[in-house]
Parts: structure tokens; C-alpha cells; sequence
């Protein structure tokens, strides 16, 4: 039997509001992305909005599919968000909107446009 070790990666991504920690995580079977903010995440399906929405945290999804995961970090650019906490809510981030309007939205209001 061969192992696989489960891969990791991180890298900075640039938007108009500032900066961001793109990152992809891939093991046997699944993957996830993600897009981290000073504020909050814009991330895949893998995220529990409740669970955040608890802790107040602000967290918008996007989902893909099985024919078209959402794999990448850049996955999500253009990946529509499919649901929010009440958190990422106050801040303008609407069901609907693409992956990077949520982006810059947090970037926006996290003040790391000046970062």
C-alpha cells in the first residue's frame, strides 16, 4: 500500500483593497480553499456557516459541484457566494455575489487596503 501524504498550501493574493492568504488544502477524496481576510473568509462549501455565525465570525460560502469542485484559492474569484453569516451580512456581502466582490468587500472593512 502505497501513503499519500495530504498536501497544504498557502499563498498572498493581491485585490484592489489590499491582501489576502489564499489557501488549498487536498487530501485522498476531498479538497477544500479558502481566502482569508483580516475580517473574515470567503471559503467552499466545507465551512459551516452556523458554527461561525456562533462565534460571530464573518464567513461567506461559495459552492461547487462535483463536476467543477472549487479547488484553488482563484477558484473562488468568480464563484458565486451561496450563503453568509449575520456577520458577513453587516458588511455588504450579499447571497449572489462573486467571490472576489466578498473579497474586497472584507478587504474594505478590515482597512487593509492601506496595509
Amino acid at each position: 500500500m502505497t501513503e499519500s501524504l495530504p498536501s497544504s498550501n498557502q499563498r498572498q493574493l493581491q485585490f484592489e483593497n489590499g491582501s489576502a492568504i489564499g489557501t488549498s488544502q487536498r487530501w485522498l477524496g476531498g479538497q477544500y480553499c479558502s481566502v482569508l481576510t483580516a475580517c473574515g473568509i470567503v471559503g467552499c462549501g466545507i465551512y459551516d456557516l452556523k458554527t461561525a455565525g456562533e462565534f460571530g465570525q464573518a464567513i461567506a460560502i461559495a459552492k461547487g459541484t462535483p463536476e467543477n469542485p472549487l479547488v484553488e484559492p482563484e477558484d473562488l474569484f468568480d464563484a458565486r457566494i451561496v450563503g453568509v453569516t449575520a456577520k458577513a451580512a453587516e458588511l455588504g456581502i450579499q447571497v449572489g455575489d462573486t467571490g472576489r466582490v466578498a473579497i474586497e468587500t472584507m478587504l474594505a472593512a478590515s482597512g487593509s487596503a492601506n496595509a
